[in-house]
Formats: C-alpha cells, structure tokens, sequence
C-alpha cells in the first residue's frame, strides 16, 4: 500500500472527532482520503492522484448523492475552524485553500455536471482509468496487472451507470465522445494483445476476457451516443456566473471574463512582435533537421536535461535537490500507442514514488507530427523545460515532498501550468536557448498559443465560440495542425477555466517578482524566490502572494453558489 494511505489509513482509524477536537490538518487528512476515491479522472497529467489499493470507480446515481452529502459534511468542518484574527498568516491561507478545494468539488458536480452533461466523462472513468494504470514504465508487478484486470471488469458497470446519469447530453460532447470511441474495440484488443507479454501466463487469459467484455461495453456505449444526438441540447458554454465562480472561488483568480482577454490580447501582441524579431533574424537560415530515430532523440534528451539542471545551478536561478530524479523520455510502448488519445502520454510519479524517474513518452521522429511532438524532435529542450525540469515533474516532486499534507496533495492549473510557462521564459531570458535562434522561435509560438488560449476558453465557456469555432480559430491564428486544434478545442470546451491556466498563472508570477524585487531592493534574492515558487507550486499565486508579501489584495471575493448549480 502507498505511504500516503498508510499514513490516511492510521489517522482515519482515530475516533471520531468532535467539532471542538479538529483541526484544519484533520480535514485535510480526511478530504484528500476522499478525494483519492471520489476525484474523477481526467485527460489532464496534473490531478492525477494516487489511488487506494482495491480502488473501483464508482458513479451510481446513489454514489453522487452521498458525495454530495459528503461534501457538505466537510464544509460545516472546514467552516467551524475558520481562523480568528490573530491566527498565523499561514492557517489563514490554508484555511482559503481547503475553501478553493472544497469549491472544486462544487464546481465538478453541482456547476460542470459533466456527470450529466459530457458522455466523454464516462471514457475517462472507465477506459481512462485504466490508461493511467499503464503509464508507469514496465515491468508491471502483480499488484498492477490485478488492477488492469479489476479496471478492465469495471468497465461495463460504469457505462452502465453512464446512462442512468446522462439526463442532460449535449450535443458537441456527444460527438466529441463518439469519435474517442472510434474503433474502440479494435484498440483495446491491439493495446492488451501487446501488454500480454507483462502479464503472468495465469493472468493473461483473465486480461483477453476483460477486454473482450469491456470492448464490447464499450462499442455499445458509442451505439446508445450516437443514438441520443437527436433531441440532444447544443449547448455547451458554461455561462458567465458558473464561469466567474471558477474564477474567484476554485482558481482564486481576482478577474472578469473581460480583463482575461485584455491580458491576453497584451500577451498576445508581445509574443508576435518577439517571434517577428526572430523570423528576420533566421531569413535564409535552414529549417532544423528531426533526429534521425528515437534513440538518437532519447540520447539527445537524457544529455540536455543534465546540461539544464546545471544550468540552473551555474546561474544560480533554482535548487536542484540531490534526491531529485530525473527526468526521460522513452518511446511510446505498443500497448500504449492504441490509447494515446485518452490523456497525456507521461508518468510525473506520484508523492510515494519520489525515488523514480519521471517519463515522457515520444513518437518516433517525424516531419508529420503534431505541433508540440514535432517541436521536440527538432529541440527537446522547450517541453524538457516545461514538462520536466525545471517544470511540472521537479515542481511537483518539490510540492509532494511538501511538510503541509494540504499544499502537497492540493492542486491547481494555474499555480502548477503557470510555473510551467514562467519556467518557460525564464530559461530563455537567462540564455539557455542563446545558442539555437530557431528554438527560440518555438517558444515564441508556444507564448502565441498559450495567450490565445485563453481567448478561446473565456469566449467557449460564455458561448460566444461553438467547439468547431474554436478549433477553427486555434487552427488558423496559431497556426497549428487541424487534429491538434480540434484536441484542444474539444479539451477546453469540455474542461472551462483549464486553458487560461498558463497564461494567467504566468502573469500573476510575473507580477508576484516584480513586487518582491521591489519590495526586497537590494536583498531580493531570484533564487530563494524561485525556491519558494516552485515548493509552494501547487498553491494559487493569490494565496503565495499574501504569504510572502501580506498582500491580499489579489484575493478575490468568494461568490454563493450559481442559482443554476444542481443540489
């Protein structure tokens, strides 16, 4: 059993306590134990969470009720132990922060309803579940290749299920859920044909029965979809109260939908004018070759990701802890390759497997790849820098080693794709790409996207994009290809607040280092700044602000719950 639920398992066999006996961290303990059966699954690699041993998803009609009996059980705690006054800065901001998680929750069942509304919802729970047990490299221990086979079994109980909780279908998430489903039994069949060979000889017939039966739940999952298009609502937007209750009270975002795009519009014009810069200064140059194979990539990787730690090091821009591990690239497995639509191809590990390297798996090179997967057969470094180190997998490293357990297991696109992006630009500030003009164009590209970004999700969730819209619009503007423009349209429609993540979680740091340099004059100090960022990763930068600078002007008023939102 993972540490963290033994440590669970021993605070949950306490008595009970009184109101007067808990405390914040009690709740916590508690709320995360939940959450770790109760969170849904998702395509996105930040939530994932370490699951229970003997998990099983469950979404019976009666099971959202309890969560939201649940739910309301931990708001009357949480609300009881609202700090006085006088209490340290920092039980009042992890007091905000169980509020922000608790708001979440909210936010998923009672404002996305994506339960009811998103067809899509019922592949990550059911097939998804299972992609994210696939994840960690091979080989797959017996405990592992138990819970492929117990997912695999799930699976046509929570479809089953699905159709008793989809009374309010919408039409572009219909089709979005029928084309994941495409040959869907034809790829499972191809995904567990290549995993047989990880399996034990007594477990490999009991996988191919699994399989076959939730292929099958499956394919008749896409048949009853296609049948519910007729009649199916066509709408998809959020709506602007239910997206402002994102804003202030999940993402503690302190913004109109309005400033949003003002922001982005700034950052939209920057990133152009820089990539222009750029362009003139490669008139004439070659277009960079693709490596050769994917071997030649992996070397390549596994060099520039060391040469990137020390370059933090040298500049003095980040400590690299010695325990930290690394971070690789492998190339995509055969049992995965079916399955790579269903979520983000890497392992980041997980707060009780610290000790292992986290994974990212390529393609094999090629000029017809995706946007982002070409731009790493080229130069791997821009992704190494956001994905990797100092990105996602060193900041989450830093966050679960955290000694709060709330700001270790809490989560938040907008602190942890922020500190991505920032990661970003501040490597290319310092100079690491100084060497490659043609990297540093990429990453101007990348700022173009992540600022239209948040166009596309602010006008998507107030209904002023449809879903093909906005792939259209990303397709066009960017420019990226129509797959990858879709992938992402479909994502942001179907995940409202996600895609503003980046841009947004960047700026707020940006203005966060600049009033500290302020404030601190002379004694400001990149690298204890940095330090603070990266451990408090998981944390809203509103709430890292007030910490680090006692302001709490950033903080944004907490909205009731939205008159639309279920109960």
């Amino acid at each position: 059993m993972h540490r963290l639920f033994v440590c669970l398992l021993l605070l949950s066999c306490l008595p009970s306590p009184t109101l007067a006996a808990d405390s914040l961290a009690l709740v916590a303990s508690d709320f995360w134990q939940w959450r770790a059966r109760e969170q849904p699954f998702t395509s996105d690699d930040i939530p994932r969470i370490e699951r229970p041993d003997h998990f099983e998803v469950d979404w019976a009609p009666a099971s959202v009720i309890k969560y939201r009996q649940t739910l309301s059980q931990f708001e009357t705690r949480t609300q009881a132990l609202e700090p006085s006054a006088d209490a340290p800065l920092s039980e009042k901001v992890d007091f905000r922060l169980l509020n922000s998680a608790l708001a979440r929750v909210h936010w998923e069942l009672d404002i996305k309803q994506t339960h009811r509304r998103d067809p899509n919802f019922y592949v990550d729970q059911s097939l998804g579940s299972v992609f994210e047990l696939l994840l960690a490299p091979a080989p797959f221990s017996a405990e592992r290749q138990e819970s492929v086979i117990q997912r695999l079994n799930r699976i046509p109980k929570i479809l089953q299920d699905a159709r008793l909780n989809l009374t309010d279908l919408r039409t572009p998430f219909i089709r979005t859920a029928v084309d994941s489903l495409a040959n869907v039994q034809s790829r499972l069949s191809q995904s567990t044909n290549s995993l047989q060979a990880f399996f034990s000889k007594d477990r490999q017939a009991r996988l191919s029965a699994a399989a076959h039966s939730a292929g099958e739940a499956l394919k008749s999952y896409q048949t009853w979809l296609i049948d519910q298009v007729k009649g199916a609502n066509d709408k998809s937007a959020i709506g602007r109260d239910n997206y402002e209750y994102f804003l202030h009270n999940v993402a503690l975002l302190p913004y109109t939908p309005e400033q949003l795009l003002i922001l982005a519009q700034q950052e939209w014009s920057r990133s152009v004018a820089f990539e222009a810069y750029q362009q003139e200064r490669l008139k004439g140059a070659p277009t960079p070759p693709i490596f050769a194979n994917a071997q030649q990539q992996i070397e390549a990787e596994a060099r520039q990701e060391q040469a990137i730690r020390d370059f933090l090091t040298q500049q003095h821009i980040l400590t690299i802890p010695k325990t930290l591990r690394h971070y690789r690239n492998l190339l995509l497995p055969a049992y995965l390759e079916p399955l790579q639509d269903l979520g983000v191809t890497d392992d980041l590990t997980g707060p009780s497997r610290l000790g292992e390297d986290g994974i990212s798996y390529i393609r094999n090179p090629s000029p017809n790849l995706g946007f982002f997967y070409l731009s790493t057969a080229r130069d791997p470094r821009p992704i190494i820098v956001h994905e990797g180190v100092p990105g996602h997998y060193f900041q989450l490293c830093l966050s679960w080693s955290h000694p709060d357990l709330l700001r270790r297991h809490y989560y938040d696109s907008s602190a942890n794709e922020g500190i991505g992006f920032y990661a970003e630009e501040m490597m290319l500030q310092a100079g690491l790409f100084d060497d490659n003009p043609q990297t540093r164009a990429t990453l101007y590209s990348f700022m173009r996207l992540r600022a239209l970004r948040v166009e596309v999700d602010v006008k998507l969730a107030l209904g002023e994009f449809t879903l093909d819209q906005a792939a259209d619009y990303l397709e066009q503007t960017v420019p990226m290809d129509r797959t990858t423009a879709h992938e992402e349209a479909a994502m942001f429609a179907a995940t409202p607040g996600q895609a503003i993540s980046y841009q947004i979680g960047k700026s707020q740091i940006n203005a966060l280092l600049a009033d500290t340099k302020r404030a601190q004059g002379a004694h400001f100090d990149m690298q204890k700044f940095n330090d603070s960022l990266w451990i408090n990763g998981n944390v809203p930068i509103a709430l890292q602000r007030w910490e680090s600078l006692g302001d709490a002007s950033q903080l944004p008023k907490i909205l009731p719950l939205p008159p639309s939102a279920a109960h």
